[in-house]
């Protein structure tokens, strides 16, 4: 990448470190970050500029430091975070199962309404033989008057003889898949309550955790909370400009697909709207719910949860990023944004803040994976 690519990168990332902080809910205080000059002559890159430098300490609520609640909120809201993919794996299971248990009851329906067809055939077939008389072939021969007629009523016989094997069979092979149909609804069943029990344990947690998380920071004055953000901020800018200056964005040009165009212009479209937990729009997000929903309105179906989006989505190399590609974050891979482009992705990052755009590397990447590989 030439020189002044990255002084453009550094300078977008400058701008979206400014849009962050200008958008982010109760900030109080104004904090600002400074664009680079622009050099004269090429450099080496240029990190974004370091946010302003921090107030005077505050009182220390419940003998805490601000940083140390910060951290603790923040440890709160990640295993929140890891129940709400559970809770939205199960939720998406359970409609699976639930489906597939209608599927099951049309083909049950379906094949009852044979069997009775079936039957009434050989019922039929029975009828017309007794009609006949039942006589063996050799006593049908001697009495017939024309012989060629009673071999052309020989072959209709035997043609009617493997006819009615055909649907004896074939009525023997419905009844074993009505069996197989109601082993297969039972199994579905158990599956589809094993889900909900596991949905409404995962519920549970995320509640407890989101309300511990709440009341922590609920206990903080608003200057503290002002504060609070800003150090979030700051942890935020520090964990970015790590990532670069290791030269992580050195090769990455990648063009958007029209489908990457689409979708990111959907989850952009987002920024504003609240974090709720299950959510998939259209007035507020998880993170997960606003990558599915902006690849769905992109025209392409994509997991649910970011877990799922990571294993069964195509991973792609750093380098090979593009816009439109989803960044999968933290080891047990429970975020997950939208890569933006200049080193910068939109994501819905947890409750109490809103749908905005950070740094790439503002978490700790686990994957990148593309939807429209």
């Amino acid at each position: 990448m030439g020189a002044a690519r990255q002084r453009r990168g550094a300078s977008s990332l400058v701008l979206l470190c400014t849009m962050a902080i200008l958008t982010a809910p109760g900030l109080a205080t104004g904090i600002a970050y400074a664009a680079p000059a622009a050099p004269a002559t090429p450099v080496a890159p240029v990190a974004p500029a370091a946010p302003a430098a921090p107030a005077a300490p505050l009182p220390e609520p419940g003998g805490k430091s601000l940083e140390q609640v910060r951290k603790e909120i923040e440890d709160l809201y990640r295993q929140a975070g890891t129940a709400t993919d559970a809770y939205n794996l199960a939720e998406a299971e359970t409609k699976a199962q639930s489906n597939k248990i209608v599927e099951i009851a049309n083909l049950v329906v379906a094949g009852k309404e044979k069997i009775t067809t079936l039957k009434n055939r050989a019922g039929a077939a029975a009828r017309a033989q007794y009609r006949s008389g039942g006589m063996p072939p050799g006593a049908q021969l001697a009495l017939s008057d024309n012989p060629n007629h009673y071999l052309d009523g020989a072959g209709r016989l035997r043609q009617g003889e493997k006819a009615a094997s055909d649907m004896l069979s074939e009525l023997d092979r419905t009844q074993a898949d009505l069996e197989r149909y109601a082993k297969e609804a039972s199994d579905r069943w158990a599956i589809l309550e094993a889900n909900r029990i596991k949905s409404e344990e995962s519920k549970k947690q995320v509640e407890e955790k989101i309300k511990a998380a709440e009341e922590l920071e609920s206990k903080l004055e608003a200057e503290e909370k002002a504060r609070l953000i800003q150090l979030e901020q700051e942890a935020q800018y520090k964990a970015q400009t790590a990532w670069l200056s290791t030269g992580a964005m050195k090769d990455v040009n990648g063009a958007a697909t029209e489908a990457g165009k689409r979708a990111v212009q959907f989850a952009t479209g987002q920024i504003g709207k609240p974090y709720q937990w299950g959510a998939v729009g259209p007035s507020s997000f998880d993170c997960s719910g606003l990558t599915s929903q902006a690849w769905l309105a992109a025209g392409r179906g994509i997991p649910r949860t970011s877990q799922e989006q990571l294993r069964l989505l195509p991973k792609v190399a750093l380098k090979d990023m593009r816009p439109g590609d989803l960044i999968i974050y933290f080891d047990d891979a429970t975020h997950v944004g939208m890569y933006v482009g200049d080193g910068a992705m939109v994501h819905a990052p947890r409750p109490g803040r809103n749908v905005t755009l950070a740094g790439a590397g503002s978490m700790p990447i686990k994957a990148v994976v593309r939807p429209d590989a």
